[in-house]
């Protein structure tokens, strides 16, 4: 009988989509995450996969690698969620006759990382997750919350998701919005901004980088991680920000201005590396507190919906069933 592993299923719903294939395929659950970064975690993740013949990644959660892929001499099939999964090695897989297949699975609507961008803005602007655990220890009104109308939402990146975002923003609280990325014109974002039923303008491109940084009052990155982007938020940047400005989605070369308080905040949901390890000062400071920044911390869950991790479940189960059968795989990505 061939081997199914699912790996990263935090909340453990995967097997329930799979229980109908158990009597063709053996199926097993590793919910614990291994960074094969670290030598010995990878050395583990090899041995935990070695006999298996398909494998089921959730997002970028646990990179497959070519050296990964090679280690592995009895992997067959390569599943993931999500249209695409840039920590797989798409052309190791070729190399070897490796079929990779992914889902679509979307529900209609406004995105599930739009509305966890927005929850992540709000929170960390109305001290919601400070006050909850206040009130319920015993205190009232220990802080004042942040008027977000009138001021500047920066979106760095402005591809679909970046303007909802920015739709949101001018519509529900009456923002401004400046966009920046490399090679952003005006006219792609009125482009963006007509797609999303606004007004040619709504969307402010920025003269410059500096620029960009300098203006925001909440800045939110919406740019796809790559070489080139990694690194885009830096000290210089930081240092050009407002004393008053927050920062959403990210926490690459942050921890020294927020401990310096040298902005008013930041909301974060991705981490380097996931999840993040019980002693990380992102989990142990006392933010807010003796002149530090006010920090907001979700664990990676932008697109952690039940509909939507569901479907893709649904849409894994149908593709491993069709390779068992000898079918054409649906979502093929290599």
């Amino acid at each position: 009988m061939p081997k199914f592993a699912i790996l990263d299923d935090y909340q453990g719903i995967a097997p329930a989509h799979f229980a109908h294939l158990q009597s063709r395929i053996e199926i097993v659950s590793f919910p614990k995450t291994l960074d094969p970064r670290d030598p010995v975690q990878h050395a583990e993740l090899i041995k935990r996969l070695s006999s298996f013949d398909a494998v089921l990644a959730m997002r970028e959660r646990t990179p497959i690698s070519a050296k990964t892929i090679a280690a592995l001499p009895n992997l067959k099939l390569l599943l993931t969620t999500g249209t695409r999964n840039l920590s797989l090695d798409l052309q190791a897989c070729a190399d070897r006759g490796i079929p990779v297949a992914g889902t679509e699975g979307r529900p209609p609507g406004v995105n599930s990382t739009v509305q966890h961008t927005w929850a992540l803005i709000l929170g960390l602007a109305r001290h919601v997750a400070r006050d909850d655990a206040s009130v319920k220890a015993g205190s009232w009104q220990g802080s004042l919350g942040v008027n977000l109308s009138g001021k500047n939402l920066a979106l760095l990146g402005l591809g679909k998701l970046g303007s909802q975002v920015g739709k949101i923003a001018i519509q529900a609280f009456g923002m401004k919005v400046l966009a920046w990325s490399t090679n952003l014109t005006q006219e792609k974002a009125d482009e963006q901004a007509e797609a999303q039923g606004l007004p040619a303008g709504s969307f402010e491109v920025a003269t410059s980088k500096t620029d960009f940084f300098a203006r925001a009052d909440v800045v939110s990155l919406h740019n796809v991680l790559s070489e080139r982007s990694r690194g885009i938020v830096s000290g210089p940047e930081l240092a050009t920000m407002r004393p008053s400005a927050m920062i959403v989605n990210t926490s690459r070369a942050l921890l020294q201005a927020l401990n310096a308080g040298s902005i008013w905040g930041a909301a974060l949901d991705v981490f380097d590396p996931e999840p993040l390890p019980l002693d990380s000062p992102w989990r142990t400071t006392q933010w807010g507190r003796d002149g530090r920044s006010e920090v907001l911390l979700s664990p990676h869950m932008g697109y952690g919906e039940e509909e939507l991790i569901n479907g893709w479940y649904r849409e894994v189960a149908e593709n491993l069933e069709r390779w068992l059968d000898g079918k054409e795989l649906l979502k093929k990505m290599n």
